[in-house]
């Protein structure tokens, strides 16, 4: 996406400091109990990443003022006046008993679990201890650095992710993702897509997931499957994944053209997405950080502007939530959601 991908590339650099408004809250090493947020009437601006839970509230996720709880009622804003140790949220997950986890990977790394009533920073151990089991749950670590975070239920641990073959670049980790076997699959910055099976680490870096563009490396911000089990990486090419098994060739993929730009044109800015997400209809929906939605049914693309005073917007990420409505993330506009003609700006 050229210059507007390095437009995020300036932003996602700054560092979004943040200050601790003391409140008389109980403290016990890496934990604060009896937390109790504030009540607020709308979202911050800054609402970069979205999570529904098994209950069906939803959080929000700010770079500025931390996190939003919404339950159909109250909009409740917790932030480090309230005990987490950033107001910066780059993740939000969960795990089967329904305790919420907060991941800020700047300027520094924490991850915060969260019961309803406790925030608890989870202290990590360094041990390299790579497993891949069900109930695991993987955390992106600070920028700039080659490790991730598994936890499973007990400990955090932190995890070197080896470098490709024959490349020796440092890299960071973008994304993470979890396909429907199971894998789980890292995207980079800038030296392409590793899928972790259990038992071994293969790479994919081919020229779109590694290239530089208007002396930037874009990276895998994205990772998602469509309905035919194919993988996309955030660029104009789709990737078919095969086991070692079922495919005898050096690689484990073959690559293919898809639909490239998505205006169409063959000399095109829109032929990389920041957030792609397949809805229950199993279409594909592509943000573009200035260039609005993309919706890509198979066939045929349809264009969803997001503006403000007619004004395109920048849009960071896209979510699709327990009932299959589609959320948007935005750098200065809070959240959107889409009525199934249009997005519209989330309004408590």
């Amino acid at each position: 996406m050229g210059i507007k991908l390095n437009i995020l590339v300036v932003f996602s650099a700054l560092v979004l400091m943040t200050s601790c408004n003391g409140q008389t809250i109980k403290q016990q090493g890496n934990t604060v109990e009896n937390v109790r947020g504030d009540i607020v009437s709308k979202l911050g601006k800054s609402i970069m990443v979205i999570h529904q839970d098994i209950n069906n509230v939803y959080w929000f996720g700010s770079w500025e003022t931390g996190v939003y709880k919404y339950d159909g009622k109250d909009l409740i804003n917790y932030s480090t006046k309230h005990g987490l140790p950033n107001n910066r949220i780059d993740e939000i997950k969960e795990d089967e008993s329904g305790n919420i986890y907060f991941t800020s990977c700047h300027p520094t790394s924490t991850v915060v679990k969260f019961d309803g009533n406790t925030f608890t920073t989870l202290s990590p151990t360094s041990n390299n201890d790579w497993q891949l089991n069900s109930t695991d749950i993987w955390f992106k670590h600070a920028y700039r650095n080659e490790k991730v975070y598994r936890y499973d239920g007990s400990n955090l641990y932190e995890l070197q992710l080896p470098k490709p073959p024959n490349l020796s670049n440092p890299f960071e980790i973008y994304s993470i993702y979890e396909d429907r076997k199971g894998n789980i699959w890292f995207g980079t910055n800038p030296v392409g897509v590793c899928r972790y099976n259990g038992k071994s680490f293969d790479w994919i870096t081919e020229e779109d997931v590694t290239e530089f563009r208007n002396e930037g490396a874009n990276g895998v911000r994205s990772i998602a499957e469509d309905k035919n089990g194919d993988f996309w990486f955030n660029t104009e090419n789709r990737y078919s994944i095969y086991d070692s098994t079922t495919f005898k060739s050096n690689k484990f993929y073959v690559r293919h053209q898809s639909i490239g730009g998505l205006d169409r044109k063959k000399e095109s800015d829109l032929d990389e997405y920041l957030s792609i997400v397949r809805d229950n209809n199993e279409n594909l929906w592509f943000v573009t950080y200035l260039d609005g939605i993309w919706k890509y049914d198979g066939t045929n693309i349809t264009h969803y502007p997001v503006e403000n005073n007619s004004k395109q917007i920048p849009i960071f990420t896209i979510y699709k939530d327990n009932f299959g409505d589609l959320w948007l993330g935005t750098h200065e506009n809070g959240a959107f959601k889409f009525n199934g003609t249009t997005f519209e700006k989330f309004v408590k």
